[in-house]
C-alpha cells in the first residue's frame, strides 16, 4: 500500500498540480495587494476619497460603527464595498490569466509553425472516401 501511495504522490501530474496551487495562492495574494494597495486607492482618489472596503449597509438598528469590521461585531451588515473589491480582484485575475493563456497559445502556434508539428486533420480511410463518392454520385443522379 505504501508503494502504491508513493507512486500516486510522486506522479508528475500530482506534483504539477501542487506547484500550481502554491503558485496560484501566491499569485492571489499579489493580486489582492495590487487591488487593495494600488487600484482601490486610485479609484478612491478619482471618486473623491471613497474607500470601497468599508462601505456597508446595516441590517440591524444596533449597528453604529463607521468601519465594516466594527459593524460586523455590532450586528448584521451587508458588506457591499468589500464585495466590489473582491469583484475587481476577480476581474483582474481573469484578465491576467486570459492574457497569459493567449500569449502561451500564440507562442505554441509560432513554435508549431516553425517545427511543422501543427496538428493535421486525420486521414480519411479509403472505404469512407469511397462511400462518400458513391453518396455524391447518387445525389446527382449519375450512375457512371
Amino acid at each position: 500500500m505504501w508503494n502504491e501511495f508513493k507512486q500516486f504522490a510522486l506522479r508528475g501530474n500530482v506534483i504539477d498540480l501542487a506547484i500550481g496551487i502554491i503558485i496560484g495562492a501566491a499569485f492571489g495574494r499579489i493580486v489582492d495587494s495590487l487591488v487593495g494597495d494600488i487600484f482601490m486607492p486610485i479609484i478612491g482618489a478619482v471618486t473623491g476619497g471613497l474607500d470601497f472596503s468599508n462601505y456597508f449597509t446595516a441590517l440591524s438598528g444596533n449597528v453604529t460603527a463607521g468601519s465594516l469590521d466594527e459593524a460586523k461585531k455590532q450586528g448584521a451588515v451587508l458588506g457591499w464595498g468589500h464585495f466590489i473589491t473582491v469583484a475587481i480582484n476577480f476581474a483582474i485575475i481573469a484578465w491576467i490569466l486570459f492574457l497569459l493563456v493567449k500569449g502561451m497559445n500564440r507562442l505554441r502556434r509560432t513554435e508549431d509553425a516553425k517545427t511543422g508539428t501543427a496538428e493535421k486533420p486525420p486521414e480519411i480511410p479509403a472505404d469512407v472516401k469511397l462511400l462518400t463518392e458513391i453518396r455524391d454520385l447518387l445525389k446527382t443522379g449519375r450512375t457512371t
